[in-house]
């Protein structure tokens, strides 16, 4: 369906953002650009952009799902966040350096 197809299921007015997201977020949209610097003839930089924009339910679809296994987004969901909490703890208190518990105690 086109923008226009859907400005005139909903009137003469335009698409309200809510629409055009909801749309957006459910068939996905690709951008896609490369940028290239170049010096007398001389490639001194390119970038490649490729950007999908959907929801996480397209996505996987897709056999996009990346952010369900990376550790960065887990927040220590797997216990690896504490046990390094308590091992840099350790490291600190045996190097002499104050620790976060106790620069709260002091802030008190």
């Amino acid at each position: 369906m086109s923008s226009r197809e859907l400005a005139q299921r909903q009137g003469s007015g335009p698409a309200q953002l809510a629409d055009v997201l909801e749309r957006v977020l459910d068939k996905g949209i690709v951008i896609a650009g490369d940028i290239q610097i170049n010096l007398l003839d001389i490639e001194l930089l390119t970038v490649r952009l490729r950007l999908l924009v959907a929801s996480a339910d397209k996505a996987r679809e897709m056999g996009i799902d990346w952010w369900e296994n990376d550790p960065f987004l887990s927040s220590g969901s797997n216990g690896k966040s504490k046990s390094l909490d308590s091992r840099l703890r350790a490291l600190e208190e045996k190097a002499g350096l104050p620790t976060d518990d106790k620069d709260d105690k002091d802030d008190e």
